[in-house]
């Protein structure tokens, strides 16, 4: 299995998912700004039957990637800015930022969740039998996790009036206390990923002001909960845990 992450996330969470397979640890430079450039859920969108990649995720990651057998498409180019403007704006700017989110939807095998009018026309293509939910935070991913059952878990008060609206059922939880550097707090989603019946989740809910909380969702619905250190929640923008291959 081939496992994709943050540089930038802690060692010893970087070492115990090593137990699980092979990591690759993505870093970029001059593409979004620094605080999300090796952040999977910013260049990457997980679909359950492959990869939705942006074109401008540098080729050494695409070379890793199919060594492994991935299956995976390269995103419509024109979801990118040209070259002469590659650096994103910061997302409190008055200034559109689509480029850095257009593979940032929120995936499963029901559901698409994301700022529709932003995502990748490939994406949708791809996910043509999930029913689509459109919210207006265009950081989807990084702000939700789609679970079993149509539940969810999600740092945003939008994504989560949309998804009951829609007849899901989840929770809410405040952003504060997540670790983000550059940032003053991050985002529960990009914090955790699930795998099978385990939520795996980079830091440790005892140092979540909501961590009981949290806890408490997660072990009703069944999952076992891997803490991968021991130390705040840090957003990494996901967890890609890839075990789906060419056939």
């Amino acid at each position: 299995m081939l496992i994709i992450i943050d540089k930038k996330i802690p060692r010893e969470a970087k070492d115990k998912l090593s137990t699980l397979g092979n990591i690759l640890e993505l870093e970029t430079e001059g593409i979004v700004y620094p605080a999300i450039s090796g952040h999977p859920d910013i260049f990457i969108c997980q679909t359950p039957q492959k990869l939705i990649i942006s074109p401008n995720l540098p080729e050494n990651y695409l070379d890793r990637i199919k060594e492994h057998n991935i299956q995976f498409l390269i995103g419509n180019p024109s979801s990118i800015l040209d070259s002469s403007s590659t650096i994103l704006q910061h997302p409190s700017s008055s200034i559109q930022y689509p480029a850095s989110i257009r593979y940032n939807a929120a995936v499963n095998e029901h559901y698409l969740v994301h700022r529709l009018e932003f995502t990748d026309p490939i994406i949708l293509q791809s996910c043509h039998t999930q029913k689509k939910i459109p919210v207006k935070q265009a950081y989807t991913r990084c702000n939700l996790l789609l679970l079993k059952d149509d539940h969810y878990l999600t740092s945003d008060q939008g994504i989560h009036k949309n998804l009951q609206r829609s007849g899901l059922k989840g929770i809410f939880v405040s952003p504060v206390g997540i670790l983000l550097p550059g940032f003053p707090n991050g985002f529960i989603g990009g914090t955790m990923e699930a795998l099978n019946d385990n939520i795996y989740i980079t830091g440790s809910l005892s140092h979540y002001p909501e961590g009981q909380t949290v806890r408490k969702f997660l072990e009703d619905l069944n999952y076992g909960i891997v803490e991968l250190y021991q130390g705040p929640l840090f957003d990494g923008g996901g967890i890609l845990f890839m075990n789906y291959m060419s056939t």
